[in-house]
C-alpha cells in the first residue's frame, strides 16, 4: 500500500509545474493574462488584464496557495476583437504562490502563476498576444462614454491617470510621475508605440522618410531597430532621450508612404472590421494620422461609432468620431492614404514583410473616395443606416470639432495673455507644415477640416438622395427622407450651440447655424495673430466683437488673401 501511494505522489508531482502547480498554467493560445506592475511586490496591489482573440472574458479567477478560489469582479466585457477586462487585487498577502485565469464563453482560456518576486514579463517579440495587449491598452487608455467630449492638454495627463493607463508605473520606479509626453500629430502613434515597447521590454522601430512630391508618395531609408529595452529596465529619462530622438526624426510622411511599398513603417490593412484593432492608424493623404481607439456597436436608435484620437500642433488630445469630416480619403499621387497597422518586428528583431503579413492588403488602393466610405459606413452599420440618425450623428461630429477648435484658439489666446510675440507666418503651402510657435497656434489645418466637415452636413440630404442604398431606401423614399432631413437640419443648427473665450476672456455662444453662415470667414480664420473673435468670423462693430485688439500685419492678409483657394475650395495644395 504504501508503495501505491509513493507512486501515486511520484506521478502527481510529475504534472505539477515547478512551483507546485499543474503544469497546465500558462498563457493559451488566444488569451493571454498580464500583470502590472510586472514584478510582483510585498505590499504593493496588483492589477491583471485578461486579452482574447476567442471571444469576450466572461471571469477572472484566482487561486490563493491554500487551493481556495474566488471569482475576481470584472465588468462586463464589451467591444470588439480583441476583448479585455481588467480588475485590481489588494497586495497578495501571502507569500505562497497565486494562480490566476482568464475565461471566455468556452472556460478557463489562459493562466499564469504569480508570486512575491515573480517577473510576469513575455518573450520579447511582436506576436499576435502583445499585439492583442496593445490594442486593449489603447482602447483602455483613450476610452469613456460615447457622449463625452474626451480631450486632454497633451498626452502626459493621459498617461499618468493610473485609471487609463494599465501600464502606469509599472515598472516600479514611478517611472510616470513627471514624464513629459508631448508628441504632435505625426509623433502621436510612435510615441504610443513606443512608450508600450519601453514598458514591455520589447524592440520597435522607425526610420527616415522624405515627403514624397505632387506624383510620388513618400519614400524612407531602412529601418532603425531598437533593442535598447529588451531584456533590461530602462529609466524613464533614458526612454524620454530616446523618443526625444524618435520625435525629432519621423513627420508626416512616414504615415503617407505608398500601400505597395515594403521598405515603410506602416502596412496597409483591408477593411474588415475584426483587423482594424485599436492602435491602428488612419493616415490620410495630406498628412494628418488618427490612431483607433473603439468600435462602438450600432443599436436600434444610435448609429455605430468609430473612435479615435489625435494629437494637434500644440499638443492637445481629443477623441474624434469617424465621418467625412474627420477622416479625409482621397487617391492621388503623391499619398498612400487609409487604414495601416505598424509593421512588426518578428524572430530576430527583424521586420516583417509584405508577404509575410497575413492580413496586408491593396484593397483599399482600389477604392474611389465614395466607394471607401460607403465600405466604412457599412462595417459600422451592418444593419442599415437610418437617415435620420446619421445626420444627427453628422451634426455631434461637427459639434465635436469646433469644440476642439475652441480650445485650440484658446491656447493661442492665452500665448499671447503671457506676453508672447507676434509670430511669422510662413510663405506658401509652408502654413500646414513648419515648426515653432506658427505650428502650435495657427490652425490651417484644422480649419480645412473644418471647412469640408461643413460642406458635408450642408450636403447631407443631397447625400441621402445620391446613395439611397445606404440607407436602405428606394429612390422616391430618399427624396422624401432628404426633404425631412433638410427640415431637421434648420431646427437642429438652431439649437445646438458652441462656446468660445473672447479676447477680454468671456464666454460667447454660437449656434451651429451662426458658424455655418459664417463658413466663409473660417477661409481666413487660422492665424493666431488675429483676435479670437475674428478668428470666428464675428462682425466689426458688433457686440461680440468689442473685446478685439489684436490684427494680423497687412502683409500676413495679403499672403493668406493670396492662398485664400485653397481653404475656399477646401483643397489642399499637393506637396
Amino acid at each position: 500500500m504504501k508503495k501505491f501511494i509513493c507512486l501515486v505522489a511520484i506521478i502527481f508531482s510529475g504534472v505539477l509545474g515547478r512551483n507546485g502547480w499543474a503544469s497546465d498554467c500558462v498563457q493559451g493560445e488566444a488569451t493571454s493574462l498580464w500583470f502590472a506592475p510586472q514584478v510582483i511586490r510585498a505590499g504593493v496591489p496588483v492589477r491583471i488584464m485578461a486579452v482574447s482573440t476567442a471571444g469576450p472574458i466572461t471571469r477572472i479567477v484566482l487561486t490563493d496557495p491554500q487551493g481556495i478560489a474566488r471569482d475576481l469582479p470584472v465588468a462586463a466585457s464589451a467591444g470588439e476583437m480583441p476583448w479585455w477586462n481588467t480588475v485590481e487585487v489588494d497586495p497578495l498577502p501571502d507569500s505562497g504562490h497565486y494562480r490566476v485565469e482568464a475565461w471566455t464563453g468556452d472556460g478557463s482560456q489562459a493562466c499564469r502563476e504569480i508570486f512575491h518576486g515573480a517577473n510576469t514579463r513575455a518573450k520579447p517579440v511582436w506576436n499576435e498576444a502583445y499585439e492583442a495587449f496593445y490594442a486593449a491598452w489603447i482602447e483602455q487608455l483613450f476610452d469613456g462614454p460615447t457622449d463625452e467630449d474626451l480631450s486632454f492638454p497633451s498626452l502626459g495627463p493621459v498617461l499618468r491617470d493610473r485609471e487609463r493607463n494599465f501600464l502606469h508605473n509599472s515598472l516600479g520606479m514611478q517611472e510616470d510621475n513627471n514624464l513629459p509626453a508631448t508628441p504632435d500629430c505625426a509623433d502621436f502613434p510612435y510615441f504610443l508605440r513606443s512608450y508600450f515597447a519601453w514598458k514591455n521590454g520589447l524592440p520597435f522601430s522607425y526610420r527616415f522618410c522624405n515627403r514624397g512630391s505632387a506624383n510620388r508618395p513618400p519614400t524612407c531609408e531602412a529601418a532603425l531597430i531598437k533593442t535598447d529595452f529588451i531584456q533590461r529596465l530602462v529609466s524613464a529619462a533614458a526612454f524620454r532621450a530616446l523618443s526625444v530622438r524618435l520625435m525629432d526624426a519621423v513627420h508626416s510622411g512616414n504615415g503617407r508612404t505608398g500601400l505597395a511599398d515594403q521598405e515603410t513603417d506602416f502596412y496597409p490593412l483591408p477593411l474588415r472590421r475584426e483587423v482594424l484593432w485599436p492602435g491602428t492608424i488612419y493616415a490620410d493623404p495630406y498628412g494628418h494620422v488618427l490612431v483607433l481607439t473603439k468600435w462602438v456597436d450600432q443599436t436600434a436608435d444610435v448609429p455605430g461609432i468609430l473612435f479615435a484620437v489625435d494629437a494637434q500642433p500644440d499638443n492637445s488630445i481629443a477623441r474624434k468620431r469617424f465621418w467625412e469630416g474627420t477622416f479625409l480619403f482621397a487617391r492621388m499621387a503623391g499619398a498612400g492614404p487609409g487604414f495601416k497597422a505598424f509593421r512588426p518586428l518578428v524572430n530576430n528583431n527583424r521586420l516583417a514583410t509584405n508577404g509575410e503579413l497575413p492580413h496586408y492588403s491593396l484593397e483599399q488602393a482600389e477604392l474611389t473616395p465614395d466607394q471607401w466610405y460607403a465600405q466604412v459606413y457599412a462595417m459600422m452599420n451592418p444593419a442599415g443606416l437610418d437617415a435620420k440618425q446619421a445626420y444627427a450623428a453628422t451634426l455631434t461630429a461637427l459639434v465635436e470639432q469646433l469644440t476642439t477648435r475652441a480650445k485650440s484658439v484658446d491656447n493661442g489666446e492665452a500665448y499671447f495673455r503671457k506676453g508672447g510675440a507676434p509670430i511669422a507666418m510662413p510663405q506658401g503651402a509652408a502654413i500646414f507644415e513648419t515648426v515653432g510657435p506658427w505650428e502650435d497656434y495657427s490652425t490651417p489645418s484644422r480649419d480645412m477640416r473644418l471647412l469640408i466637415a461643413m460642406n458635408v452636413l450642408l450636403d447631407f440630404p443631397q447625400k441621402v438622395q445620391n446613395y439611397p442604398e445606404l440607407f436602405q431606401l428606394n429612390a422616391q423614399e430618399a427624396q422624401q427622407a432628404s426633404r425631412e432631413i433638410g427640415q431637421l437640419h434648420d431646427r437642429l443648427i438652431t439649437e445646438r450651440k458652441i462656446q468660445y473665450i473672447r479676447s477680454n476672456g468671456e464666454p460667447w455662444e454660437l449656434s451651429v447655424a451662426e458658424v455655418l453662415a459664417r463658413k466663409s470667414a473660417f477661409e481666413m480664420g487660422y492665424n493666431p495673430n488675429d483676435c479670437a473673435e475674428i478668428r470666428w468670423g464675428a462682425e466689426p462693430g458688433t457686440e461680440e466683437y468689442a473685446p478685439c485688439r489684436r490684427h494680423a500685419p497687412a502683409a500676413q492678409i495679403q499672403q493668406m488673401l493670396a492662398v485664400r483657394g485653397w481653404f475656399r475650395e477646401a483643397r489642399r495644395p499637393p506637396r
